[in-house]
């Protein structure tokens, strides 16, 4: 391993140069992930990113468990990342993308999934023989090479279909299907509005892709806010939002589209408001239930009309 990692050194090598003029690249299909800072200088090297606030929270806690490892990989995967940048800017792929053979595997070549998925971008049988890659009498998705030339194609492909890099982490893990029906259950192309529709395990494997790359790019990002800040920051957003909605806490197995016909809201509207309410209702708790300012006494008045049809809805009665 030290011996290829000494020659990787050598053979891909990539000027920072290389790098920056691919910055702009890096940006493109992230804008649920960070927004541009407007800075004086318009260089690339001079831009800062601001984390969707959506993201710090899990970023916080991410590093603290993770970000030792993360540092001390920044020196030793230096020979890795240029030989990957080197190939995702060929392919047209931004460079931070690199970070998902991160959490994929750590770098680790060896890596066999219980899925059977192998290498450091755990590419599965099916797709590494459609992309060309042999399984046998050598396995070359333990080739960092040829393995990062076939992810690359795999990365492209999907932005193809889903035009954001985020949705992209999702469907490499969870499965393209499975980000189709989330994005056509909720009406929205944004991993923020379907992440609650996809399993568990495939939405923290996108927020670890986000805090990774924090870890490894913290220069070009805005500094998180300390966990005193955050929570100031989540009064004011509960201030905000204090003043848009009226909130009560329901009880019983009330749904989303029940409410939106009987109350005349929009449906969509009403779910990114209350994001994964019909499940936590399914499970016996309670939710606060937000609604338009103003839609409250409505509520209450007919909210035992709204609850039985959320039921014949449900147990399909007529």
């Amino acid at each position: 391993m030290r011996i290829y990692l000494f020659c990787l050194l050598f053979s891909f090598f990539i000027v920072q140069e290389t790098t920056a003029q691919n910055d702009s690249l890096d940006r493109v299909g992230f804008t649920s992930l960070f927004t541009v800072i407007s800075s004086n200088n318009t260089s690339s090297d001079n831009l800062q990113y601001q984390l969707n606030p959506k993201a710090v929270n899990f970023i916080q806690s991410y590093m603290e468990k993770q970000g030792p490892a993360l540092q001390k990989m920044k020196t030793w995967a230096k020979p890795y990342f240029n030989l990957y940048d080197q190939i995702l800017i060929a392919n047209g792929v931004p460079t931070t993308l690199k970070y998902l053979s991160v959490i994929e595997s750590s770098l680790d070549a060896g890596v066999v999934s219980w899925a059977g998925a192998v290498g450091p971008w755990q590419i599965m049988p099916e797709e590494a023989k459609r992309l060309g890659l042999k399984l046998s009498p050598v396995d070359e998705r333990t080739d960092y090479e040829k393995s990062t030339k076939a992810a690359a194609t795999i990365l492209r492909e999907s932005f193809a279909e889903f035009g954001d890099w985020l949705l992209v982490v999702a469907a490499y893990n969870g499965g393209a299907g499975r980000v189709r029906q989330a994005m056509k259950k909720k009406g929205s192309k944004d991993f923020w509005d379907i992440q609650y529709e996809l399993p568990l395990e495939t939405r923290n494997h996108v927020k670890k892709f986000i805090a990774t790359q924090y870890v490894f790019e913290t220069e070009h990002f805005q500094p998180l806010q300390t966990r005193e800040g955050i929570v100031k920051m989540n009064k004011e957003q509960k201030l905000k939002l204090e003043k848009q909605f009226d909130a009560v806490v329901i009880n019983g197995r009330y749904s989303l589209e029940s409410i939106a016909a009987i109350l005349i809201l929009d449906i969509n509207q009403l779910r990114q408001d209350n994001p994964g309410m019909n499940k936590v209702l399914a499970t016996g708790k309670s939710y606060e239930l937000k609604l338009p300012k103003g839609m409250l006494e409505k509520f209450e008045a007919r909210k035992n009309e709204i609850l039985q049809a959320s039921l014949n809805a449900l147990y399909q009665l007529n």
